[in-house]
């Protein structure tokens, strides 16, 4: 979707419909494959609506078939967590150099899932108006729909040891309601492009 509510690539209709709903003159079009969906997206909306146009490719690194596989310039995030609860950090980084642009944690008892929401958040926050068109890649289909939702949904039960980072997850559910953002989140495709730049390489 090129123009709705939270631009974007979703992977079901009734999500896309949410974005959509109520939104003068919104572009969206359904494509076959995730892949498709996520190249169609860094092209213009008429590239893929007028009869005969070729689709325009991005700068970036090519792979061995010619075709580009990720956006630059854009930015990665991912979380680790020792255990499961555990110890929980995240980081975003540049996706092509891997220079980290933040890194935040070790929080105690956290999840791997609170790690990657609250990633997105943070670079969502950061880049929301000094780069609003940022590209923001992750490998979290779960941590898209609780930013897509503006709710969080775990199991993990609030204690004095992670008081911290239920805080933090308040307070990014409050920047979620308070804010719009246009940053396209990503999924990463760790099949077909390896793990994501971000990772913290403890698998």
């Amino acid at each position: 979707m090129w123009k709705g509510h939270q631009p974007g690539v979703y992977d079901s209709w009734k999500d896309c419909q949410k974005q959509i709903l109520g939104f003068p003159g919104a572009k969206y079009k359904s494509f076959k494959t995730e892949k498709e969906a996520t190249d169609a997206f860094v092209d213009s909306f008429s590239d893929h609506v007028a009869k005969g146009s070729k689709p325009t490719k991005p700068k970036g690194r090519s792979s061995s078939n010619g075709k580009v596989p990720y956006i630059y310039p854009s930015i990665s995030v991912d979380a680790a967590c020792s255990g499961n609860p555990g110890p929980t950090e995240y980081q975003g980084v540049d996706t092509r150099t891997k220079e980290v642009i933040f890194r935040k944690g070790p929080y105690e008892n956290g999840t791997n899932n609170i790690g990657e929401f609250l990633a997105l958040v943070h670079a969502l926050a950061l880049f929301h108006k000094s780069n609003p068109d940022l590209p923001i890649y992750t490998d979290s289909r779960t941590a898209q729909a609780w930013v897509r939702n503006k709710k969080v949904k775990t199991t993990l039960p609030r204690t004095s040891k992670n008081e911290v980072l239920f805080s933090l997850m308040d307070r990014a559910i409050m920047w979620l309601h308070a804010n719009t953002y246009r940053n396209p989140i990503i999924k990463w495709d760790t099949k077909g492009w390896g793990e994501i730049p971000a990772d913290f390489g403890r698998k």
